[in-house]
This record gives structure tokens, sequence and C-alpha cells, in this order.
């Protein structure tokens, strides 16, 4: 554990709350300000003595189960918790239950002032935003329903046009899946991982030849063809600040005539009525 900041982070969560926030009686009796390590103890139903170890950063064993409880009872945000089992467990905290992810309005505008195509990815590869020029230059995401907004099933299953190349289909998927299976790593038992995968297995054969590979690699970038478009990109990823499971991928033209084919994307867009920025 890193003993002195979560000694300073629980003491502060406990400090923030009344006795009443949390459906106790406010005795006026409290020497300091906040919950007692006795409150938050009984209401995450672990010992007192245990609790005090805790907030003194003291070498126990703490389960996920606890941390969420405790996590629970000290009303912490989303990012609160991350913080908290990055603490005491040093890992990301389990997935919570699978929700719509939204991108914020910074983003948005970020988006559609990109003068090259770009998308946001969350941390399963749904693609949730794209600007204009990303439809325009290399397809449409929202003639696609929803659920099948994901960028593997996208370039995996339904592009035909990776396919009819079958030298570049291979290549692709090889470099997706090397990714991806790091992805994959960082969201132990997330159903909506698991849900796509079996999916996958069952209606994608080059992903069911190629998941069981040991190939991984920690980043999007890369110089990839895009078959659709005809063009060459050079893909670069970002992590939009107090996003962290979301990814930011620009497709940057690469060669003078993905260049032109860019710049000319852009002209046609300007020309006419601008749409914004799409989000799922």
């Amino acid at each position: 554990m890193q003993r002195r900041q979560l000694i300073d982070f629980l003491k502060g969560c406990r400090a923030r709350l009344t006795p009443s926030q949390v459906g106790l009686p406010d005795t006026n009796r409290r020497r300091t300000p906040g919950l007692r390590r006795e409150d938050v103890a009984a209401l995450a139903g672990v010992s007192v003595t245990w609790y005090t170890w805790l907030e003194q950063g003291r070498d126990i064993q703490v389960s996920a189960d606890v941390l969420e409880r405790i996590s629970t009872t000290l009303r912490m945000s989303a990012d609160e918790r991350e913080y908290l089992f990055a603490l005491v467990q040093h890992r990301p905290a389990p997935p919570t239950p699978a929700r719509v992810e939204t991108v914020s309005p910074t983003i948005k505008r970020m988006l559609d002032a990109i003068a090259v195509p770009a998308i946001v990815l969350t941390a399963r590869w749904d693609v949730i935003a794209w600007n204009d020029l990303a439809i325009h230059v290399i397809r449409d995401y929202a003639a696609l329903p929803a659920e099948r907004r994901n960028l593997l099933r996208i370039l995996l299953v339904e592009d035909d046009a990776y396919r009819r190349n079958p030298e570049l289909y291979e290549a692709t998927a090889r470099r997706l899946l090397a990714k991806f299976r790091v992805d994959y790593s960082q969201a132990p038992g997330d159903p909506a991982f698991e849900e796509l995968i079996a999916d996958l297995s069952a209606s994608c054969p080059i992903f069911d030849r190629l998941w069981s590979l040991a190939e991984v690699v920690g980043t999007h970038e890369a110089i990839v063809t895009h078959a659709r478009a005809g063009m060459v990109f050079e893909h670069s990823s970002y992590v939009p600040e107090g996003a962290s499971k979301q990814r930011l991928i620009i497709f940057t033209p690469c060669n003078e005539a993905s260049v032109a084919r860019v710049n000319e994307a852009l002209a046609e867009s300007k020309s006419g009525a601008r749409r914004p920025t799409q989000v799922n």
C-alpha cells in the first residue's frame, strides 16, 4: 500500500460526511467533524479493529468485496473508487455494471475542431463519438445500430472491404487483436467483454482462429491502410482527462494522396451544412 496517501484519503472521506448523511443520529458530542471509525466499520460490516488497521495503512489482506463496501459507505465517486483500489490493491477497480458511456462536451467540441478523422472508443472498443470527417472519409457510424458500433465487429465482421484482401485482412486482425488482448486483460470478469468475445468467436472465423495467440501490443499507434477508403493513415491514441476508460483515436493521413483526399473531404464538409459531432 501507499501508506501516507491511504491514511489521508480515508480520513478525508470520513471527515466530509455527517452522520445524518448515512442515516446515523447526530449526538452533537463528536469532537471532530465527520464519521468516526466505528461508524464506517459498522456500516461496512467489518470490525473496528480491522478498519482501524486499514486506515493506518497496515499490511493486511483486503478483498475487493470489502473495498466495495467501504467505497459505498464513504460515498466515493467513480474516480475515488478507482483511487482506493489503486492504493490498496495496486490494480484498477473491478468493472461496474454496464452503463451507456458518453463523451464530455469538451471532447465533442475538440472532435469538431480536428481537421482529420477522429473517433472515441470505450475500453471494449465501442465507438461512442466521431467527427464529421470520419463520416466523410471512413464510414457513417450512425448508420449502424448502437449495439453494433463495436470497432472489432465492424472491421472483422461488418466491413467486407477487408475480407476482399486476405493479406490485409489477416494483418489487420492480428494488429487489432494484439491490442484488444491488453485491454481485455484490464477488465477481468467484465460481462460485456465476455459477451463480445463469445459473439465474435461464434460469428467470425478469423477471430476464433487468432484469439488464442499470445501476440500483444500496448498501443493503438500504427500506420495502416484503410481498405474502404483506400488511404494510408497513422493512428494515434489519447486518453481524455477525466475519462480514463475512453480512447480518442486520430487518423492522420500520411502520404500525399491521402492528405489530398482528406483535404477534399474537409472542403466538402465545410461547403455544405456541417453536421455536429455524432455521439452514441
